[in-house]
């Protein structure tokens, strides 16, 4: 495979415009084609990265410039572009998740099975350094045996309602985020779920029948408890920690600032600037990260490390999650296909 892969980014809409300016810093990806079955939308998004717009996907597939294909498209067409691109033999990027249904996951998965290309599931928290540091410094011990692992994922703002509308609920939409990336830290995912979520920033996203605040609680088979808790809404900004706590210690990682200066005076101690705003600001890198991956996977031959059965279980565990909020039990995930 050449070292350099010219990438079809299909989808124009917000996370198009996350991966095409990371398309055009990678040294080893060309940006070479914007698909859009609407000609006018790729149009306008190939005038801001480059690459040439098309809207007739066979003949992005049967383009020689095309060796690998980057899905950012809406949820609910991921399945089928997959089957579409398997099946034409080019390796896939794909923005979680991989659907909102099982079901539908399973289909993607036998499209996979029947045209096995390279597949990356775009998790890209796991590609965040400093959530990187923290998971080898799991791994290699540094904490002794886990015990506890603790997650703080809180946005500045509830989204507009027709995106909840859209989103298939909070576990399925955010929480998965938070659930792949400890599962991953872990080495092992959850035994049982018990979640609990409310309203109190947005009543219409209580009035959908969903929640805008939650927590979660994960056992694991070693026995390792592990804790999620999510809010819509954040004065301060994008609040996004992690703890592990293992008998020998504990390792953290901390909110980013534009201004990481910290002043104490009369008034106030601590930094006064918010926290970075959202995760196109704070994850800014790990997408970069996340594509340089399957650049690497791609070209020397290796399984990403992110899978379509990662998007699974994560999709399992979610999907658990919100049963067990909307039940009031706890719930075992059901990861068989």
């Amino acid at each position: 495979m050449t070292r350099e892969l010219g990438i079809a980014l299909m989808g124009t809409g917000r996370m198009a415009h996350v991966y095409g300016p990371k398309i055009n810093a990678h040294p080893g990806l060309r940006l070479e084609v914007i698909f859009n079955p609407r000609m006018s939308s790729a149009q306008k998004t190939a005038a801001l990265y480059g690459g040439r717009p098309m809207d007739d996907l066979d003949a992005v597939l049967a383009d020689p410039g095309v060796h690998a294909v980057v899905i950012a498209t809406p949820t609910d067409t991921h399945v089928e572009y997959i089957e579409r691109v398997a099946a034409a033999g080019k390796p896939i990027y794909c923005e979680k998740p991989l659907d909102q249904s099982l079901e539908r996951v399973d289909r993607a998965m036998q499209a996979l099975k029947s045209h096995p290309v390279p597949f990356m599931l775009g998790f890209n928290r796991r590609f965040d350094p400093d959530n990187a540091m923290l998971q080898q410094a799991v791994r290699a011990g540094e904490v002794g045996p886990l015990n506890m692992l603790m997650s703080w994922s809180r946005e500045p703002s509830p989204p507009p309602i027709d995106y909840v509308r859209a989103s298939g609920g909070y576990f399925v939409d955010a929480t998965i985020h938070d659930i792949d990336l400890l599962c991953w830290i872990a080495g092992e995912r959850p035994v049982q779920v018990y979640a609990a979520g409310s309203c109190k920033f947005d009543p219409q996203i209580g009035a959908e029948g969903d929640f805008d605040l939650t927590m979660t609680t994960l056992t694991m088979p070693s026995g390792a408890l592990v804790h999620i808790n999510n809010s819509r809404a954040c004065s301060y900004g994008f609040d996004q920690r992690l703890e592990a706590f293992g008998e020998k210690g504990m390792v953290q990682t901390r909110n980013h600032r534009d201004d990481s200066l910290v002043r104490w005076d009369g008034t106030a101690t601590e930094a006064r600037k918010p926290l970075k705003h959202f995760f196109l600001e704070r994850y800014d890198q790990s997408f970069y990260n996340a594509l340089d991956e399957f650049h690497a996977a791609v070209t020397e031959g290796r399984e990403p490390s992110s899978t379509a059965e990662d998007g699974r279980a994560a999709l399992a565990i979610a999907l658990a999650c919100a049963q067990s909020a909307r039940d009031g039990v706890a719930v075992q995930p059901i990861y068989g296909s």
